[in-house]
């Protein structure tokens, strides 16, 4: 975490970044009902990964992983404030598939529940 930047506010911005990016991720690349959306998926991704970067890099080095952030720590040798760049990612990742799976896609109904069964000749 960068001079002058709290405990709190690299916490809350690790959970926003990644909220972002795990967003992304969920409306790009697994929603079911993306239609041709898919085919952007990467660069959508790159940008936002990219974006997170030049927002969160200057505070906190913008980790989004905690993978990303293990190694530098390690080879570094630097274990303060290392909890945030775990709980914020798991945080904001979380809070993102919940809300992409519960509140934009929402389990449908079938949408022709009346239909006529096949005539085994048809098949």
């Amino acid at each position: 975490v960068a001079s002058g930047v709290g405990e709190l506010h690299g916490l809350i911005l690790e959970i926003v970044l990644t909220f972002g990016l795990v967003y992304v991720v969920y409306a790009t690349a697994i929603d079911p009902k993306r239609g041709s959306l898919g085919i952007m998926a990467p660069l959508a991704i790159g940008l936002i990964v990219g974006a997170n970067i030049l927002v969160g890099g200057p505070f906190d080095g913008a980790a989004m992983n905690p993978a990303r952030a293990f190694g530098p720590s390690l080879v570094g040798w630097r274990w303060k404030n290392h909890w945030i760049y775990w709980l914020g990612p798991f945080l904001g990742g979380g809070l993102a598939a919940i809300i992409y799976e519960y509140m934009v896609i929402p389990t449908e109904p079938p949408l022709h529940t009346h239909h006529q069964p096949l005539a085994p000749e048809d098949y």
